[in-house]
């Protein structure tokens, strides 16, 4: 194999591969050696077809899976022997092909730049840690407690009121006639939180245990008859009991059901929970920050198919209007992501930085998490779409690439407190809103980098549950052997 390399301009490259036609024959006849085993032929013993027939049958498939075959092998020993990384597909052109002939072809391929990383060892941020106050978590327990209501029996004599609960029994007519499901046992309501049919529990206000009370409403849109929606109807309710609500001690028992060992672990729990928020916010603003500052660093050149690709992304959904008016903006977007993109891998790939199968299988069970009940169609959309599952593969590979540079660079703990911390997060989350009118081309191409990244994660999965039914397969464009109409393979039978 004979290889040129010839340097057009700044990173496109040609080259120039020749494979002698003595190579192509041994190619060829190797090729027949191996189909002889299984052609049957009318006339000849199994294995005995003499290769002469076998050429005359099946001579232009064979030579075309040939061609195939040493096209891929040697493309891709020059590119590897020549250290050229592409910056997406290169392209075939066949200059000299044919049986008897040498094989002459030219590889167009935009090579990715080189990349020096050493820039990444002088890289500085902040990483947050938050002091949470125990008036933080006692105020958060407090707040749990009164989702934990408790209610005491009130007196025979007492009159209920708004926040009580009342249990009754009751039965239901329209127009003199029960229906199904006019009746019930034992029913429980808090007065005031209108949960049952709008305008009941308001009438039960004043009601005592053992008082029997006659309700009119109207039955609701949604109500499981449909003969008798928005027919008035009356309920005739006999009062059991008439409860008070307590207020909720907080102590271990209170603790131990909420699944905690005692109070003082349920507080570990809470102050760790609250610090856990924060602490995800505010990584998300590190990794901003530290995207910043490798946005900063020098490359040479950016492959300009990459550019113009990235541009095609960002461009979804706009009008040729829109795009042309914003073709400074999106071109200088698309660069910016290209460059943090090819520094990213670059500095990933110098540390062997990899993403295994079990930490894709664990985000798509976080994901299937988010999606009660909808569980089978994220899964069934990640299986159907390669390039779906890519790009969750590429995320996680940034996420990994980016701790692997907290660990190379030098980092600054900044100790703040709970408000500074809120603070902190809201001035960026204004920012991030100003610099995505301002700069984004299109904000529907780009979440909003300071979101939480779960919320992130919920808002892409109802975009594959609403997509999915919808969705059909792109078709990609022929190839340049497929243009130049080379024989199709052989069959074995």
């Amino acid at each position: 194999m004979k290889v040129t390399v010839e340097n057009k301009k700044g990173l496109e490259k040609n080259i120039k591969i020749l494979i002698d036609k003595k190579t192509i024959s041994e190619e060829l006849d190797s090729k027949y050696q191996e189909i002889k085993k299984d052609v049957v032929l009318k006339g000849f013993r199994p294995g005995k077809v003499p290769t002469e027939i076998l050429k005359r049958q099946f001579g232009k498939a064979v030579y075309g899976e040939v061609i195939d075959k040493v096209l891929k092998e040697t493309s891709a020993k020059a590119l590897e022997d020549n250290k050229i990384k592409p910056a997406g597909q290169p392209k075939i052109d066949l200059k000299s092909f044919g049986e008897g002939k040498d094989l002459e072809y030219v590889i167009s391929v935009t090579e990715l730049p080189k990349i020096d990383i050493k820039p990444f060892e002088s890289l500085k941020f902040e990483d947050y840690s938050v002091k949470i106050d125990k008036k933080e978590t006692d105020k958060r327990i407090e707040q749990i407690a009164k989702t934990q209501q408790n209610f005491k029996d009130a007196s025979n004599e007492y009159k209920a009121k708004k926040g009580d609960l009342v249990n009754f029994d009751y039965e239901a007519t329209v127009d003199g006639k029960d229906f199904k499901g006019s009746s019930g046992k034992n029913t429980q309501l808090v007065l005031g939180k209108d949960l049952f049919i709008k305008g009941f529990d308001e009438q039960l206000i004043g009601t005592k245990k053992n008082e029997d009370k006659k309700v009119n409403v109207k039955l609701p849109e949604n109500f499981n008859v449909k003969e008798l929606i928005n027919k008035d109807a009356i309920f005739n309710c006999k009062i059991l009991n008439v409860k008070e609500p307590t207020e909720t001690k907080i102590d271990d028992e209170f603790a131990k059901n909420l699944g905690a060992k005692d109070l003082n672990n349920l507080k570990e729990l809470i102050t760790k929970q609250i610090n856990d928020e924060f602490k995800n916010s505010l990584k998300i603003i590190t990794k901003k920050k530290i995207l910043e500052q490798i946005e900063k660093f020098k490359i040479d050149q950016i492959p300009g198919n990459l550019i113009e690709e990235e541009m095609k992304i960002l461009s979804q959904g706009m009008g040729k209007e829109d795009i042309s008016k914003k073709e400074k903006s999106l071109k200088a977007e698309a660069e910016k992501r290209i460059k943090t993109g090819l520094l990213l891998n670059a500095f990933g790939e110098e540390k062997k930085v990899q993403v295994s199968n079990d930490e894709i299988n664990n985000e798509l069970r976080k994901q299937m998490g988010m999606m009660p009940g909808q569980e089978k169609i994220v899964q069934d959309y990640y299986q159907k779409n390669p390039a779906a599952l890519n790009s969750l593969r590429g995320s996680i590979y940034e996420e990994k690439i980016i701790e692997e540079i907290k660990k190379n660079g030098k980092s600054v703990v900044k100790e703040v407190t709970k408000e500074e911390a809120e603070k902190i997060l809201k001035d960026e989350n204004e920012k991030s809103l100003k610099d995505q009118a301002k700069y984004s081309p299109n904000p529907d191409a780009d979440e909003i980098k300071n979101k939480d990244k779960d919320e992130v994660i919920k808002e892409k999965n109802k975009k594959i549950i609403k997509t999915k039914k919808s969705e059909v397969s792109k078709k990609k464009p022929a190839s340049d052997l497929k243009k130049k109409k080379l024989p199709k393979k052989v069959s074995k039978k």
